[in-house]
């Protein structure tokens, strides 16, 4: 495992492309998408103010579209994973490190609803929020929020994410729609077909050799690698 040479919590606002934002989140490993516990340790704080949300009319020059190119390179992780169900990137070195530790724990386990949004994966590849609502017979609130629970669990990642073009101009005003799949599906060399015969860039197997909490005290460490003033408490809220 390696860790960057020097933090990085005092670096200014420097994000302005998707280039820059996968460049960033491929530096620093694991990263939140918005503001939290540790300052400094988001997207959002990382983003020059000009490309934020409400500083901009065209959300093609955001961070909020900025991530649908992050995610369809296939080098990182984006979900719902970090802070009790808040969004977050990671590489895949990292990301498997919080598959070992969250599915260890009993409070991450699938209950019966979740576990036939997997059946579902396990059949088809791919679900979405309409179809896990078809599904289940429920509500696109309580759709999102079985999606979220088995993010936090690394049972669940994005897949793709679309962006919707409506109007007679079809104008985009941001308006995405996510796709998700297994961890497994979309990275796991060892695990998908899809990978036969090819040769990876790197490592995308999601498979780690050690134990649950071996894998926590390496994201602890990697987290106070980049952030030496965060706490226990507060690297804890962030994994948690």
């Amino acid at each position: 495992m390696s860790f960057d040479k020097k933090a990085v919590s005092n670096r200014p606002p420097h994000i302005a492309s998707a280039e820059a934002m996968l460049d960033t989140i491929l530096e620093l490993g694991i990263v939140p998408f918005f503001e939290n516990v540790i300052p400094g340790y988001s997207i959002e704080e990382m983003t020059a103010p000009e490309n934020w949300f409400d500083t901009q009319e065209d959300l093609s020059y955001t961070p909020w579209d900025w991530k649908i190119p992050c995610v369809q390179s296939g080098e990182i992780a984006y979900g719902k994973f970090l802070l009790g169900g808040k969004a977050a990137f990671a590489t895949i070195e990292w990301y498997r490190e919080l598959r070992n530790y969250r599915q260890a724990q009993s409070k991450y386990q699938p209950d019966a609803a979740q576990q036939q949004i997997l059946a579902y994966l396990k059949e088809n590849g791919s679900i979405g929020i309409k179809e896990i609502r078809g599904l289940l017979g429920i509500k696109k609130g309580q759709a999102d929020a079985h999606i979220t629970r088995l993010m936090m669990q690394c049972r669940v990642i994005t897949g793709d994410i679309i962006r919707v073009y409506r109007g007679q101009d079809l104008h985009y005003n941001g308006w995405q729609v996510s796709s998700f799949c297994t961890p497994e599906d979309l990275f796991d060399t060892a695990a998908t077909p899809f990978f036969a015969g090819f040769e990876a860039a790197q490592d995308h197997s999601l498979q780690v050799h050690h134990s649950p909490e071996e894998s926590y005290a390496l994201l602890a460490q990697k987290i106070r690698s980049l952030h030496p003033e965060a706490t226990d408490k507060q690297i804890a809220k962030i994994l948690a």
